[in-house]
């Protein structure tokens, strides 16, 4: 079935959703949610959305928090950019129906998150993307122009190559024309044509064994754009959040935020000493990266699993209003938080590289923008200051909305796509095979890629990742279409670039640690 549309947006977070009515008011749109609408990386974002709205504080605070967390990769035009737009997109968040928490004066309650030197952290309660998601979720499905398919999934993006022509990394002008999508219900792939397609496909946590992401997450868009020849970059910096809850019965990982190091939250190894100290002068306030490396290193010198965090010192009743979900689930697995210390290790977070795009949100891909944790725009360099997650995605979806609406006039759909062919494939029957190699891969890439790093473990990974790689591909050409092989390669594709471009940075910086490049006056961890 052949599909027509203004507009494509593959992904439904904050990112996808804040762009697709934006646009409405140009085009028609389709919107590609993977499983239900729901289910997204924003649905999970806990901690808030950072933005300058206290006196004290500024801009030029805000954009030197981010650039000291980014470790000297910053696009310092792209963290301006964000900062100095966050507020009035916070009122168009606002004005979608976004409840953020306030104060008995009416003032926004803000928090303060590790990396920040003020608090500027909006949220709601603990779980500001679930309500985000939900505020999102009811002004799309009232708007005449949105048409949204849930559980489809997209498989490849259409360019120059479907039509029959050869297209490489080094071909200029690549189009894309919208993409090949299947219908998860029936197994039928369908063909969107699209004058505009927007990627907002979230992360990668899912080739890892550990992660607070969704199953969602498994490198879609970014696997998809990398077969198109479209530019990928800094594929290495893999941010782990350092307390996610220890349950290894449960995946993903349930998320303790970092706003409770910013409420005064103390880590603690297992005997109850307090080490960040140790590791950096700002304690458990240190950035993502540096916390998840002490708490690794504090794990693997102790043998331990886990460390702990306490906010037993804190007022019981406070910790209970102001971190709801968080004391909930903990309570359900027998841990009263305002008594006792929460378990806690870190796991794969949020990638900090992803599809390259300029100010506009522009692929190298023409027709093709990209926002959210699967874009590279500048923004995070190599370790994202905590919060400043979601208002990238609605800055760049804002700034993707004006260029292609301004644009649209100038593309035609390409109505000579043909459709999918499947002629010689065969029904999967060992899917055994597909389960085992994902969990392959999970097990390469979190004992050879994670927080500490070496050249031999990546060469390792690399050769074992290959091997992979090769069968995967042979089961792909022979097999119908499914969702899981279709993740199965992405998760693949998605950490073969991992390992290469961490394999190209002869250096240890932001995210990417390791012990054969150590920093300077770091402290040493293996």
């Amino acid at each position: 079935m052949v599909h027509q549309f203004d507009f494509l947006v593959i992904g439904s977070g904050i990112a996808g959703m804040s762009y697709a009515l934006k646009v409405a008011e140009k085009g028609s749109v389709a919107l590609l949610a993977k499983t239900s609408l729901e289910e997204a990386n924003t649905f999970y974002a806990q901690g808030g959305i950072a933005s300058v709205t206290l006196p004290w504080d500024d801009f030029e605070k805000h954009i030197q928090d981010t650039l000291i967390a980014g470790d000297g990769i910053c696009d310092k035009r792209v963290v301006e950019k964000v900062v100095r737009e966050a507020p009035k997109q916070i009122e168009e968040l606002i004005g979608w129906g976004v409840d953020f928490d306030k104060d008995p004066k009416g003032d926004f309650d803000l928090h303060k998150e590790g990396g920040h030197s003020e608090f500027r952290i909006l949220h709601h309660k603990d779980r500001t993307g679930q309500e985000i998601q939900e505020s999102l979720i009811a002004a799309l499905k009232s708007h005449p122009n949105i048409k949204v398919f849930d559980h489809y999934f997209a498989i490849e993006i259409l360019t120059q190559h479907h039509l029959g022509q050869k297209v490489t990394k080094d071909t200029p002008n690549i189009e894309c024309y919208g993409a090949y999508v299947l219908e998860e219900g029936t197994n039928e792939i369908h063909t969107f044509l699209s004058k505009v397609t927007m990627i907002c496909t979230g992360g990668i946590g899912n080739i890892y064994q550990t992660t607070t992401n969704p199953i969602v997450a498994t490198g879609d868009g970014i696997a998809m754009v990398y077969r198109a020849k479209g530019l990928v970059k800094d594929m290495e910096f893999v941010q782990f959040h350092p307390t996610a809850l220890y349950n290894p019965m449960e995946r993903p990982s349930f998320l303790i935020t970092e706003a409770m190091r910013g409420y005064g939250g103390v880590l603690r190894t297992k005997d109850g000493q307090e080490f960040m100290h140790k590791y950096d002068e700002r304690g458990s306030l240190a950035p993502r990266d540096i916390v998840a490396r002490a708490i690794d290193n504090e794990m693997k010198n102790s043998g331990s699993d886990f460390v702990y965090l306490d906010v037993t010192h804190k007022d019981p009743e406070e910790t209970k209003k102001e971190y709801p979900t968080i004391y909930e689930k903990c309570l359900s697995e027998g841990i009263d938080i305002t008594k006792s210390y929460i378990p806690v290790a870190p796991a794969a977070h949020y990638l900090c590289g992803g599809i390259v795009v300029d100010m506009e949100a522009r692929t190298t891909i023409n027709r093709l923008y990209a926002a959210g944790e699967c874009s590279r725009t500048g923004l995070h360099g190599a370790n994202r200051l905590a919060s400043n997650s979601l208002i990238e995605a609605i800055v760049y979806a804002d700034a993707a909305a004006k260029h292609s609406i301004a644009h649209l006039k100038e593309y035609n759909l390409q109505e000579n796509i043909p459709e999918w062919n499947d002629k010689g494939t065969s029904l999967t029957e060992e899917m055994v095979l597909i389960t085992q190699s994902a969990k392959e891969v999970g097990s390469i890439m979190s004992n050879y890629v994670g927080i500490v790093r070496s050249n031999l473990r990546l060469e390792r990974a690399f050769e074992r990742l290959e091997i992979i790689y090769k069968e995967t591909e042979n089961l792909f050409v022979r097999s119908i279409v499914s969702k899981d092989i279709c993740e199965l390669r992405n998760i693949v594709n998605v950490g073969y670039l991992v390992i290469k471009q961490a394999m190209e940075r002869k250096e240890s910086r932001g995210l990417h640690y390791t012990i054969d490049y150590p920093r300077k006056n770091a402290v040493a961890v293996g």
